[in-house]
């Protein structure tokens, strides 16, 4: 089984995965979040911090079943690193606060437990923490994630450090009736009897928990271990299993790290076996990849093996994988689509001679984690970083010094920006003219194509006039030049068609070899690109367009009024409204930029109880006068006199 322990912050899931692996006998003693000693909290950061960041597996047994176990962050700048873990999840246990309670982030963990369709437990934390209320709790999990809800422990002597944990039978009414909620069968038995049919109610247990219908509760400590044999039997005996299927090996990456022996790709295999020497084609790679080592996770740590099957999380070495992707076809829930980040910030090193070493790490973090993404300048020596969140940057500034010895500082953060065109423009280069250094003609028009269709380029007539090697190197010049547009955002939703070209055939002066200097080459294209593609769309004119987030927040009822005026404030556009008892729920658009205002404001306009979940939505025009605009990085292909200057033949 492949197990998730989620929650929201401090509400103990690290100290419950280090309580599950002493009682398994996997480590000597449980490790103290506190002290930065356990076991899958394994970056200085997360140790310093106390928290959670990057997600981590290690394993354990249940009599003859063997468990990996994936402890993902709390904190909510980390949600998408929770989300793509859940991907490979067959089962997670929720940790809860039995003193906070449900908490913001316990929502979203949930809601995304649903969306994404794991078969989830609930377990009741610190019920030895005085001012602990679990029946508080259970209710507030009935009002706010669930209404059907299993409790299979109470606690006794609550609150104290003596408490302990009663099992709840299965034939008792209370876990009958909830039972009978989704099952007729089981009330019609009770019924017809006189007695709880308890085989029934243990198979609908068993069902309802797989196909989500139900969603059974413990309650216990994950520091003194009480109520934890509980979960374990819960795991073993209710909670689904990982199905084992033969045929085409298919799987899922979802984290990527290194060890003092390089790279390994963290991958979940639905199906089929993977062994070492054997060759596989990673979803969009050019071809396949030897694979050179196989790990499996095991009590202990990873366990190198000749091979691994279906069900078995394995780090395997060799193939240059990024988290996300994926091996032949994995069942479609498994799948994470990651959202452009809408945050940038530039990146440069404390100590100005490691500029080099800045950039390497860099690049290498962002091929490993979809996440990050970055765009170097080598003119201007600059490293702009596009961001999903603030905590991210602290993230990273801790693995460029952990792993790379670099110290890192940001620049303020900033908004993200695209440009979409408006009209029709064209523009032609021809050899020779108008100060054209290159060997090459051009003739470019760009139009306006509908919202979300990208950038589209078509040859043309050209398609068999011109050498294939010179169409791909214009159409390669051209997206170069659409990364910064009029105002140095990117240019996307256009369509750009070639209407003329020209070149010089391949030749040479008498009794020599190839002259490039009187024959084109690809690179007269590439180059000739950007400069004829920036005058068509000076010509059709862009638009700068903001992100804009689609929020659903759900509130107190009593803070409706204040919170209501202050989307009003920031912009927002409430699109939906709806009420259950003692709560309002909210569902619009925010511009992206104004996300932080919101968040910083809500809990103190709530009490802390505010529920927030935003994601990208769609662009939409900046009105004003002045639109926004950013600093353009390298030559400027509108500065005709300057491009060629700068970009020589």
């Amino acid at each position: 089984m492949n197990l998730g322990i989620v929650a929201h912050v401090d509400a103990g899931k690290t100290s419950l995965t280090e309580r599950l692996l002493y009682d398994a006998g996997v480590i000597d003693a449980p490790g103290s979040v506190d002290a930065g000693t356990t076991r899958t909290d394994s970056m200085d950061l997360e140790r310093r911090r106390g928290i959670t960041i990057r997600a981590a597996v290690t394993s354990f047994d249940i009599g003859d079943l063997a468990v990996n176990l994936v402890d993902t962050p709390g904190h909510p700048d980390f949600i998408a690193e929770v989300e793509r873990s859940l991907t490979v999840l067959d089962a997670a246990v929720l940790v809860l606060s039995s003193v906070e309670g449900v908490q913001p982030q316990t929502v979203v963990i949930w809601r995304a437990l649903q969306r994404i369709g794991v078969p989830t437990a609930l377990f009741v934390n610190k019920v030895d923490r005085s001012g602990s209320d679990v029946a508080a709790v259970v209710d507030q999990v009935r009002r706010r994630l669930t209404p059907h809800v299993v409790p299979l422990a109470r606690p006794v002597a609550e609150g104290t450090r003596d408490a302990t944990v009663a099992p709840v039978p299965l034939d008792d009414d209370a876990v009958v009736e909830a039972v009978a909620d989704v099952d007729d069968r089981v009330l019609a038995g009770w019924v017809d009897t006189g007695r709880p049919p308890t085989d029934r109610v243990r198979s609908t247990l068993r069902r309802g928990t797989r196909e989500r219908t139900l969603t059974p509760l413990l309650c216990g400590s994950a520091l003194t271990g009480v109520g934890v044999p509980l979960l374990r039997d819960l795991v073993h005996d209710v909670l689904p299993r990982a199905r084992e299927r033969g045929g085409a090996v298919s799987g899922t990456v979802f984290a990527v790290d290194r060890d003092e022996r390089g790279r390994r790709a963290w991958v979940r295999l639905w199906s089929g076996e993977v062994h070492v020497r054997d060759r596989l084609r990673i979803a969009g790679a050019a071809r396949p990849v030897p694979v050179t080592e196989v790990g499996v996770s095991a009590p202990g740590g990873v366990a190198v093996r000749r091979s691994a099957g279906a069900g078995q999380i394995v780090a395997l070495r060799g193939p240059e994988a990024r988290i996300g992707d994926v091996l032949g076809r994995p069942p479609r829930r498994r799948t994470h689509r990651f959202p452009p980040a809408t945050l940038q910030a530039l990146v440069e090193p404390e100590d100005p001679t490691q500029r080099g070493a800045l950039f390497a790490g860099l690049t290498e973090l962002a091929e490993e984690d979809p996440l990050i993404d970055l765009r170097i300048d080598d003119v201007d020596g600059e490293a702009a970083l596009s961001l999903h969140g603030e905590v991210q940057k602290e993230v990273v500034g801790a693995l460029l010094e952990e792993r790379y010895g670099v110290r890192a500082r940001f620049a303020q953060t900033s908004t993200v920006c695209i440009e979409r065109v408006v009209g029709t423009g064209c523009s032609t280069d021809l050899i020779g003219q108008r100060g054209n250094p290159y060997l090459a003609g051009i003739g470019l028009r760009v139009e306006a194509a509908p919202v979300g269709h990208g950038v589209e380029f078509s040859p043309g007539v050209e398609r068999g006039n011109l050498p294939p090697a010179f169409v791909a190197a214009t159409e390669e010049g051209v997206r170069a030049g659409l990364r910064q547009g009029l105002l140095a955002w990117e240019v996307t939703d256009c369509v750009v068609t070639m209407t003329s070209s020209a070149y010089f055939p391949r030749q040479s002066k008498p009794h020599q070899k190839f002259d490039k200097s009187i024959s084109t080459v690809a690179g007269d294209f590439r180059h000739l690109a950007p400069v004829v593609i920036a005058a068509a769309l000076a010509q059709a004119r862009t638009q700068v367009c903001q992100p804009v987030d689609r929020f659903d927040l759900d509130l107190p009822e009593q803070a409706h009024g204040q919170v209501a005026a202050l989307l009003g404030r920031l912009g927002a556009v409430v699109l939906e409204a709806a009420s259950t008892p003692g709560y309002t729920r909210l569902a619009g658009d925010l511009p992206t930029a104004r996300v932080p205002a919101l968040a910083a404001r809500l809990p103190d306009l709530t009490g802390g109880e505010a529920v927030l979940v935003t994601r990208l939505d769609h662009y939409a025009p900046v009105t004003g006068a002045q639109p926004p605009s950013r600093r353009r990085r390298g030559p400027d292909p509108g500065d005709r006199e300057a491009w060629f200057r700068d970009v020589p033949r």
